[in-house]
């Protein structure tokens, strides 16, 4: 289990949003000023991947709103990447996605963060890392289940109130909500006032 832990980093070739090819590209130089989110998936040119990648794209500017940075990874190589991303969403591409794709060719990424399979592919797994490289959310799929981009968005709120304010998010918990503070009285209080609505 990696959440609590740093997020393993690595050095990795990678295809940038403006499709430019770098060989150097690190997971820890490449943080959003408040964390990032790191996430996988199985293959290029398969089924539910595209809706995922595609997915985070259109929610772009609301992670880079919180100050948290988008890279995806497969065991796929860089000129996979760059075919798919320069293949028409209308021939089964994912268009000009504009955050990095990492190539796990050795799939040694995949083994760090413990989602890869037997056969080869790595799972639908999402990594919520924080500024400091500490693992605050992980969530893992099986291959047909494809995942909610939304959740990681209020799991993303969930982190920054938390270390903002220092109270805990409660169940169902959004953006704007009260906060519990962790203590005895904190709870008794929330619940007082919020139980009728979990």
């Amino acid at each position: 289990m990696l959440v609590t832990k740093k997020a393993p980093d690595f050095t990795a070739t990678t295809v940038l949003g403006n499709n430019e090819i770098v060989e150097d590209f690190n997971l820890y130089s490449n943080f959003g000023e408040k964390g990032t989110v790191l996430y996988f998936y199985p293959l290029d040119f398969t089924f539910v991947c595209p809706s995922e990648i595609i997915a985070f794209d259109h929610r772009l500017a609301e992670f880079s709103a919180r100050g948290i940075n988008v890279i995806g990874v497969s065991v796929d190589s860089q000129f996979s990447h760059f075919a798919w991303k320069n293949t028409p969403l209308n021939q089964g591409g994912i268009g000009q996605v504009k955050y990095p794709l990492v190539a796990d060719l050795t799939k040694e990424i995949a083994k760090a963060y413990d989602v890869l399979l037997d056969g080869g592919v790595a799972l639908r797994g999402s990594f919520l890392i924080d500024a400091d490289g500490t693992i605050r959310h992980a969530v893992i799929n099986d291959l047909p289940l494809g995942r909610n981009i939304d959740e990681m968005l209020r799991m993303i709120d969930a982190m920054l109130f938390t270390n903002e304010f220092g109270e805990v998010c409660p169940a169902g918990w959004h953006k704007g909500d009260e906060g519990m503070k962790a203590n005895t009285e904190g709870v008794a209080e929330y619940l007082a006032k919020h139980s009728e609505a979990l």
